[in-house]
């Protein structure tokens, strides 16, 4: 039996009536979508019998203070998570902008971030960038429409710099002194005795056809060292260099190589534009170029095209209301060359202290490649120094000077500062918001990184552009998203940017409407076009309330660091850890992060009581070890040495691993730097805080011998990793069962077993804070000793939770000071209304021991059930089709009767069907249930969003990796309902109405597969 109904998804504004009667349908007949986000809770656990609901369209809360229910139950816009918004250019109308706006509010997220977008749109002539381009009268009209309505929804908007990525501006040429240039060369090769006669070398990679000019910065001769060259770089004698440059007669160059039986090479460097435009245009017309990132003129020519076409005035005064940050993406500067600026050279000089010419042709780029080499050693030090002084210029002229100028009318800063041999770290510290991504970044280490960066600033947020998957459009799933993010909050991420959410339509789009990413060369796009469009938006109310209190712990207070690890190289997004602590520190519960040395020159930078950064990160140790990228060399500035020195004099412990005795500076030793620094290391190695070890595996016993252990240790090695934040006398503690790198093999598995946290106080207690529903309670299972508390942590693969120590009464916590269980025979023992009680799922007596004089307790528990499999369902299914137009979605109704559970594409009438399902089930639980019972439902495997209702009482948010539910009081003598609400992905609809870009992508498995089980339990209070 079928029956459908039709509704327009997400194209058409929407009116209070229309959505009215769209509800009230909904609640009639059960056949059509809601537009926008429901939610609901009940409270369910630990027997309660009060329920309670959320509204399904939120308003923005009211702050609590921190230790309060409300401050964890329902965080604030301005921590809640964003979304990455993709518009095609300007081609969006206002009141679309305004009802995506408030589909946004109202699904509970606090912010978007705006960008230009269209990697979809195969035919430019579907957008007339002429009229609707990045930065037109359209473009601004939907600017202000999005600032105005964020405005009044409480949300915050992101601005991107420019569009899509790097950043441009239309009012620059590749000729322009502020458009981004490369060196280019051009090279002939001589006998040894040949004469040279004619034009200067031309350039043996053409430049973009756009860049018409090039102008000649040097030409040279030097002559080749055959010892010194490799399969991939031919090696050159530094010492034979000769400058042609004065010899340069109208374009031509005489030159005669020396008689001396060698080969030679004469070079001529090009200095020109690149000619890049940003990923995916034109965005505008005239086009826009991508500005030089290491020039004022670069920065300039973003600052004046903003003052001139962006900030109207409407735009300033509705920015300093709701406006959130800058944005920029990860520096994908692309050339053909090496990268340049035509101040390099006397920047260079300047900094390092000696001219970069006559080293260029250890410098130089063909399409990436590095060419030529002056010997190993001399070459890792120049090209050192070369990129040391690319990053410093980016840094100064670029990010500080946009974070000042954005900061003058109500924006911060945020970026992605990697995607060059630049220091990451370094850039992280300056940036208001730095940003990584889970799709560019290889592991956890990556995070680290630029978490070092902003703890040693003193910022709190570090963003994430979160849940981009190749090949992942309209087939991602939240539990994909979940455990993918898991691990990155344990590395540092507290602010989560969700790639992304799409504007709705686009002439000529197929259903379900305008995607950035999809189709993307002819195939499935990556990203997700999250919205209205996707079944699960049903539920995203939970993802974005479990989003959002996640951010609320890690945000909160300062971070806790166990030790940071010194890299001499600030790179990220390179997938490099850090010996020891990356293979063996982590399993055993140590934390750690990366520093570099422009953040030894910040405030923070000072040791306390022993403590680097004590104010901040709080590092109780620092490691230091060979330099990665530059040949595991053991390197180091004799400042840094310096400082160290002093560090470890004030009392901080240090552990260097390899041979010191020989280390050199990292960039070019121009006078006696070297003996410097085995001096200043010398004298560190002899301090009594100081251990030097050549074998990796002797790094735990190094810091056990200098009396360092973590915050955080585990009974044994495990897959368990964790946050530390101490906020307002409370510590709070995020795990997550998760792995350095998703592509890690073989899969993370469960976890159980014991965990010890320090804590700040013995009165400290601790409580469980649950991501998921917002509640709080009392652990009431732990030992304790001096200033350690040792719980039990038991978690699936990807799953997470909270504990917080702190004093008797947080969150409300009315166990006042009694005992707590220190052992139980029991399945738990918990806090219960205020009262200490053991659960068990079987009858029997159970021994407890107290915290209080040790004493011993029997409890009695009698009549509990037997565990059922839920087996027999009917499934209601809204089947989602393509409706009349692209942003239209027709719903088919389908009943079914299950006898058993099964995949939906193992059911023939669902096998591509897309959409919503019911199930539901009937329990009739006999005279024997009494209040003194309960029973979680245990829900087994379920793709992908579930929502559970109870005789009627829709239970807390599920959790997602682990969907197992306490039911609580919600269960009573005689028949009792139970219905499961599972939403999909739109992929295997897909597969079958847009077979040319979906058809081959695997069916996915929907719905709910179980095995479903009812384990009742009951309860005796203790006391």
């Amino acid at each position: 039996m079928t029956d459908d109904a039709s509704h327009a998804d997400d194209s058409r504004p929407d009116t209070g009536v229309a959505r009215r009667r769209v509800l009230q349908a909904g609640a009639a007949a059960g056949a059509a979508l809601t537009w926008g986000a429901a939610t609901g809770t009940a409270h369910a656990a630990e027997g309660a019998s009060a329920a309670g609901s959320a509204s399904a369209h939120p308003a923005p809360c009211r702050p609590g203070a921190p230790g309060s229910a409300s401050w964890f139950s329902a965080p604030p816009a301005p921590v809640r998570p964003k979304f990455r918004w993709w518009w095609p250019d300007g081609l969006v109308e206002p009141a679309e902008i305004r009802r995506e706006i408030d589909q946004i509010a109202d699904a509970g997220f606090g912010g978007v971030e705006i960008a230009a977008v269209h990697h979809s749109v195969d035919d430019p002539a579907v957008l007339d960038t002429a009229h609707h381009g990045w930065g037109s009268a359209s473009w601004v009209a939907g600017m202000e429409a999005a600032l105005e309505q964020a405005d009044r929804r409480g949300l915050t908007v992101d601005l991107t710099a420019g569009p899509a990525w790097p950043t441009a501006v239309p009012t620059i040429t590749p000729d322009s002194p502020a458009a981004v240039q490369e060196l280019a060369y051009g090279v002939v090769a001589l006998a040894a005795g040949a004469r040279y006669e004619g034009p200067v070398p031309a350039p043996v990679v053409a430049a973009d056809p756009a860049a018409a000019k090039a102008t000649l910065l040097a030409v040279q001769a030097v002559r080749v060292d055959t010892a010194n060259s490799t399969r991939k770089e031919t090696g050159l004698d530094p010492a034979t260099l000769v400058d042609l440059t004065r010899t340069v007669t109208n374009g031509a160059v005489t030159w005669t190589a020396p008689d001396d039986g060698g080969s030679w090479l004469l070079f001529a460097h090009w200095l020109r534009g690149t000619g890049q435009t940003p990923e995916a245009g034109p965005h505008t017309a005239p086009t826009a170029y991508v500005v030089d990132h290491f020039s004022p003129a670069g920065t300039r020519a973003i600052t004046d095209f903003w003052e001139s076409d962006l900030l109207t005035r409407p735009v300033r005064r509705l920015i300093a209301r709701a406006g959130g940050a800058l944005f920029e993406d990860s520096i994908e500067l692309e050339s053909r060359a090496l990268l340049w600026t035509p101040a390099l050279p006397a920047e260079f000089a300047r900094r390092r202290g000696y001219d970069l010419l006559p080293y260029l042709p250890a410098l130089l780029l063909n399409k990436s490649n590095q060419v030529y080499a002056y010997g190993a050693a001399l070459t890792v030090r120049v090209r050192h120094d070369f990129w040391q002084t690319v990053s410093e210029l980016y840094n100064t002229h670029h990010v500080t000077a946009i974070k000042k100028w954005a900061s003058t009318f109500g924006l911060k800063l945020r970026a992605q500062p990697y995607g060059l041999q630049t220091d990451a770290i370094a850039t992280a510290a300056l940036l208001d918001i730095p940003e990584g991504e889970s799709l560019g970044f290889k592991n956890l280490d990556d995070y680290r990184c630029l978490a070092g960066g902003r703890d040693m600033a003193g910022s709190t947020i570090l963003s994430c552009e979160s849940g981009a998957y190749t090949g992942g459009a309209y087939s991602t799933t939240w539990q994909k998203f979940l455990r993918t993010m898991g691990g990155a909050y344990a590395a540092g991420v507290n602010q989560t940017v969700i790639h992304g959410f799409s504007y709705a339509a686009l002439p000529g789009v197929a259903w379900p409407g305008y995607a950035a990413f999809t189709p993307y060369h002819g195939g499935v796009g990556y990203g997700e076009s999250w919205g209205p469009r996707h079944p699960t938006w049903r539920h995203i109310a939970d993802m974005s309330g479990y989003l959002a209190r996640v951010h609320q712990v890690l945000q909160a207070g300062k971070p806790r660091q166990d030790v940071a690890i010194f890299r001499q190289t600030g790179y990220t997004a390179t997938g490099i850890g850090a010996s020891w602590f990356t293979s063996t520190g982590i399993p055993l519960g140590w934390n750690h992060q990366f520093i570099s040395e422009p953040l030894l020159s910040l405030p923070s930078a000072r040791v306390t009581n022993g403590v680097l950064a004590a104010g901040g990160p709080a590092y109780r140790a620092l490691f230091v070890e060979a330099d990665f990228f530059a040949g595991s060399t053991c390197t180091l500035p004799v400042e840094v040495a310096e400082k160290f020195l002093a560090f470890t004099k004030a009392g901080l412990p240090i552990v260097l691993l390899g041979d010191w005795s020989t280390a050199t500076v990292p960039g070019l030793d121009t006078g006696g730097q070297d003996a410097r620094l085995r001096a200043v290391l010398a004298q560190l190695l002899a301090q009594p805080r100081v251990r030097q070890i050549t074998d990796k595996t002797a790094v735990g016993a190094a810091l056990a011998d200098l009396g360092v252990t973590p915050l955080v240790s585990y009974a044994t090695s495990s897959t368990l990793l964790n946050a530390h934040r101490y906020a307002d006398g409370v510590d709070y503690f995020y795990f997550c069962n998760g792995k350095h790198a998703e592509t890690v093999k073989p899969p993370v598995a469960a976890v159980d077993h014991e965990v010890t946290l320090r804590r700040g106080s013995t009165r400290h207690v601790p409580y469980l804070l649950d991501l998921w529903t917002g509640r709080v309670r009392r652990i009431g299972t732990y030992t304790e000793n001096g200033d350690t508390v040792t719980l039990r942590v038991a978690l699936q693969p990807g799953e997470t939770m909270v504990v917080a120590l702190g004093v008797p009464g947080l969150f409300g916590d009315r166990t006042g000071s009694g005992p707590h269980a220190v052992s139980t025979t029991a399945d738990t023992v918990l806090f219960a209304d205020g009262r200490l009680t053991v659960r068990g799922s079987a009858d029997g007596e159970y021994v407890t021991e107290l915290s209080q004089g040790r004493r011993t307790v029997r409890s009695r528990i009698s009549g509990v059930p037997q565990p059922t499999q839920l087996t027999g369902w009917r499934l209601d299914v809204e089947d989602w089709q393509p409706g009349a137009t692209a942003t239209e979605t027709r719903v088919v109704r389908r009943a079914l009767t299950l006898d058993a559970l099964a995949a939906w594409p193992d059911i023939p009438a669902l096998a591509d069907v897309s959409g919503i399902g019911r199930y539901r089930t009937t329990v009739r639980l006999g005279r024997a249930w009494t209040g003194g019972h309960g029973a979680l439902l245990d829900l087994g495997t379920v793709y992908d969003t579930c929502r559970v209702t109870v005789n009627g009482h829709r239970l807390d948010p599920v959790d997602h990796i682990n969907p197992v539910v306490d039911l609580g009081g919600w269960l009573r003598q005689g028949d009792n309902t139970i219905e499961v609400e599972v939403a999909t992905t739109l992929g295997n609809r897909l597969r079958v109405s847009d077979p040319g870009v979906y058809g081959g992508s695997p069916r996915q498995p929907y719905g709910l597969v179980g095995p479903v089980r009812l384990l009742p339990y009951g309860e005796a209070r203790i006391g």
